[in-house]
């Protein structure tokens, strides 16, 4: 694995040497900017059939600096929100889990973007092109579950046992990847369609992760909220009997895959920069 990511990093890095050397790629250069709307999906301990069926709203603010018609670098400032319950599932374990979130995501991201086809505002031959994307993103979640009638903050109740003053960080990274399409609407005006998704680095985004606690510690933790921890901390449809799936250091996600998430969105984006062509009196 290690062997194609290092394969697969000296060919965008020759890719970019061929772009970058072809001179009347220089053609377009200057800032675009814009809004997307679009759907959000989350994937992890609560939806690992990557079910679809429940996309969360999505929109978000985007600038993108053109390098030339080949390269641009986008910088978005993003708001999503996504959920999952167990009750969507088909697989028995999560049936009788029986738990449930929804976490806002507010996102700051960046992205270099590669163009497959030369792309110039403008122009009537070069207005659309496919491209793909590679980035980074840092954003701050917050899981919440639906209790009693209201959303109740999971983060502070410890529901795996967490000490106070040692729960997760709820401020986390990505990497990002996907592709797109641009199309060119006028000199000044383009549309895209992306789908990025992302992979984190936390395994908290839904609140379950590692095992379930020991009750009476967690209830003697948390103090006064401590009867709501243990509630939150075991919704399985068993709860009230035996312990079965339930019991204390039984499995209650797993820790060994981070959770990801995904935009699929529309944007419309207006360019700053200069409608210009090559200087062709310079080719020989």
């Amino acid at each position: 694995m290690l062997f194609l990511k290092k394969r697969f990093i000296k060919f965008i890095f020759a890719c970019c040497i061929i772009i970058f050397s072809k001179g009347d790629a220089w053609s377009q250069v200057g800032w675009e900017a814009g809004i997307w709307v679009g759907a959000a999906h989350y994937f992890g301990d609560l939806n690992t059939k990557y079910n679809l069926e429940k996309p969360g709203e999505a929109f978000g603010l985007m600038a993108r600096y053109n390098f030339n018609n080949r390269i641009a670098l986008k910088f978005a400032a993003n708001y999503a929100v996504v959920s999952a319950s167990d009750d969507n599932s088909n697989n028995p374990f999560e049936i009788e889990r029986n738990l449930s979130f929804r976490s806002p995501i507010t996102e700051v991201s960046s992205q270099m973007e590669f163009n497959f086809l030369p792309f110039t505002h403008g122009s009537k031959d070069e207005y659309f092109s496919p491209y793909f994307l590679l980035g980074a993103s840092v954003f701050q979640f917050n899981p919440q579950t639906f209790y009693l009638n209201k959303w109740v903050d999971l983060r502070p109740l410890g529901t795996e046992g967490q000490f106070k003053g040692k729960e997760y960080y709820t401020l986390s990274a990505a990497f990002l990847f996907g592709v797109g399409m641009k199309y060119d609407l006028s000199e000044r005006w383009s549309m895209q369609v992306e789908l990025s998704g992302r992979t984190t680095f936390t395994d908290y985004l839904d609140d379950v992760s590692t095992v379930y606690p020991d009750r009476r510690n967690l209830f003697l933790e948390r103090g006064n909220v401590g009867s709501l921890a243990v509630a939150m901390s075991d919704r399985s449809l068993s709860a009230t009997a035996d312990p079965g799936i339930n019991k204390t250091g039984f499995m209650r996600g797993n820790a060994d895959n981070k959770d990801a998430f995904a935009f699929l969105e529309v944007g419309f984006l207006y360019f700053f920069g200069n409608l210009r062509c090559p200087d062709i009196s310079r080719r020989k």
